[in-house]
Formats: C-alpha cells, sequence, structure tokens
C-alpha cells in the first residue's frame, strides 16, 4: 500500500513548522474524507462528516480550504500523486533484467494490490469523482495520462497506435476497478490483472490468448 500516513502533532510546544502543521493536517483531513466517502459518496458527505474524522476544527478546515469541493480536488491530487510515486519505486525495485511485459505485469499487480489495500482512497478518483463536477473528472483525466505514459514507457510504446493502446487499457482498466470498489470486493479486484495482463500481452506481443484452445 502507498503511504499516506501522518503522524499526529504533538501536544503543547514543539518544533514543528507551521507549513509542517498545515501538511498533517492536510493530510488527515484528505484521509477523514475518504473515509466518509466511501460510506456516505460525495454528495452525502458534509464537512461537518469529514471535520469529524479528521479532528480538526471548522476553522482550521476553511483556513486550508475554501469548501468541499476544493478540499475534494487536493485529496485527489494527493492520492494520485502519492499513487504514482509508489508505483515508480515498485518498478525501480524490481529484478534489473526484465522484459517490458513483465515491468507492466509487476505494475499492474501493485496498482491492483494497491487499490485493494486502499479501498477507500482509490474511490475518491475512481468512483465519487464523478459526482464531483468537470473540474474533478478533468484531474481525473490528467491522473489516467500520467498512467498511460508510464505505461507507454514501460512497454516501449513509440508509434501513435500503441500510445493509444495504452491510453485503452488505462480507461479501459479505470472503468472495470469501480465496481469491486463499490462492492468492496479486493478479490475481484485482483482477479482483474491476469486477463488484462494476457490482452496487454496480445496487443504487444501478438501472443495467444493463454486460455485459448
Amino acid at each position: 500500500m502507498f503511504d499516506t500516513s501522518v503522524e499526529p502533532l504533538p501536544r503543547g510546544r514543539h518544533q514543528l513548522s507551521r507549513e509542517q502543521v498545515e501538511e498533517a493536517q492536510r493530510v488527515r483531513i484528505f484521509l477523514a474524507m475518504a473515509d466518509a466517502m466511501a460510506e456516505h459518496g460525495y454528495v452525502g458527505t458534509s464537512v461537518a462528516k469529514v471535520l469529524a474524522g479528521a479532528g480538526v476544527s471548522r476553522e482550521t478546515f476553511y483556513q486550508l480550504f475554501d469548501g468541499k469541493l476544493e478540499c475534494f480536488l487536493a485529496a485527489c491530487d494527493f492520492v494520485a500523486d502519492a499513487l504514482v510515486r509508489h508505483l515508480a519505486a515498485s518498478v525501480g525495485a524490481g529484478p534489473i533484467r526484465q522484459t517490458s511485459i513483465d515491468r507492466f505485469e509487476r505494475t499492474l499487480t501493485e496498482y491492483l494490490d494497491t487499490l485493494a489495500s486502499a479501498p477507500a482512497l482509490a474511490r475518491l478518483f475512481l468512483v465519487e469523482v464523478h459526482a464531483a463536477g468537470p473540474e474533478a473528472m478533468s484531474r481525473r483525466a490528467a491522473l489516467q495520462h500520467r498512467l498511460a505514459d508510464a505505461m507507454a514507457a514501460l512497454l516501449g510504446a513509440r508509434t501513435d497506435g500503441d500510445r493509444f493502446a495504452c491510453q485503452t487499457v488505462v480507461a479501459a482498466m479505470s472503468a472495470m476497478v469501480a465496481g469491486p470498489l463499490v462492492a468492496g470486493d479486493p478479490d475481484a479486484l485482483r482477479a482483474l490483472g491476469p486477463p488484462m495482463l494476457d490482452h496487454v500481452r496480445r496487443l504487444f506481443e501478438g501472443t495467444p490468448r493463454a486460455n485459448s484452445a
């Protein structure tokens, strides 16, 4: 799971800067928002519900954000950046001698494992974003482009056709994981990996379908 943990702020006098305190408060708010929306959805989540989960005051919240939408957009950016960094680190930690498909398989498996281990955070940018309006959907599209670019780099996709194939794979996976996330079914999430890997192999290697007769 990618690291989104935050240490509790110390009571009384401490050596933390104002920026460190604000960042810790922001992360607590993001995590509380994810948990609240996993239970109530975007529309049903009020700022009050987020504050209750985060343990921060209303005054603190409005010092950091103009309102629920701005907080939601910032939370989506926070999760997207954490996810991309985590996947990049996972690929970099793999064996030196790997084929492009091996690297993609490692990344795909880590992606699905990450969603399964942090479903509330995953729902922010994969499910609840649909209810948050056009700016939120634009942020989701930007993340998909980042993931498609990363996939293209992993697979050595250089032609326009190959890069478009990467975009369609990322878009398809983003749509397919939504159902298992809403259902709270981590096994169904992970089960998407083998058939998608098989599909990518056929796209980029011409490999026959693994289970074909």
